[in-house]
């Protein structure tokens, strides 16, 4: 009987329509007390246009460092590819090594000038600066490398949800379905009790 009262107050609403794979909608004015119940189904899936772009295998995977270098002029490809080779080579600890053996060159003339304001400015200025650069970079790497993989893992995760959505959209149809063809034997059953 709830059934049948959840039938009659859907009478003579406005369904939208969508079709799961190409997007398109379409409305129709139904009369549930006129016809068929199993007809129409008890909800629509109407997928996310991400979702749907997935499912077509229109999607953009992740996007890597090596794509987002200029493809303009040769000038902008040919300082980009230097720029990186730079940073390539002075990210690196034996770079940080080879900066800190540098600077430890001048520490002993920092030392005998026994003034305090050239022992910190050597500090700050000359090891600091040219160690703590590579190690920064180095840092910077491991951390973009695992920024990347934890991408990639929420890329893949994501992509695993989104076929188990559709495959729970896909049991909810053939549910729905089969409400339908219960709701249709209770309505025929009622009209056969009732007449």
């Amino acid at each position: 009987m709830g059934l049948m009262v959840f039938a009659n107050e859907l009478a003579g609403t406005v369904v939208e329509q969508r079709d799961l794979r190409s997007g398109n909608i379409g409305y129709q004015l139904i009369d549930l007390k006129e016809s068929s119940v199993s007809e129409h189904a008890i909800y629509d899936y109407i997928p996310h246009h991400r979702t749907k772009a997935r499912l077509d295998g229109k999607s953009e995977k992740p996007v890597k460092v090596t794509e987002q270098l200029p493809t303009g002029s040769a000038a902008a490809r040919f300082n980009a590819r230097l720029a990186v080779k730079v940073t390539t080579g002075v990210g690196t600890m034996w770079c940080a090594y080879a900066f800190a053996v540098i600077a430890l060159v001048s520490l002993p003339q920092a030392i005998s000038s026994h003034s305090a304001v050239i022992l910190v400015s050597w500090v700050s200025q000359t090891f600091l600066q040219l160690v703590l650069l590579s190690v920064i970079i180095v840092g910077q790497n491991v951390l973009a490398a695992a920024a990347d993989k934890r991408s990639e893992a929420t890329y893949q995760d994501a992509d695993a949800v989104l076929r188990e959505s559709v495959m729970i959209q896909e049991h909810l149809l053939e549910q729905d379905k089969a409400l339908s063809e219960l709701m249709d034997k209770l309505a025929r059953l009622e009209a056969k009790i009732a007449s």
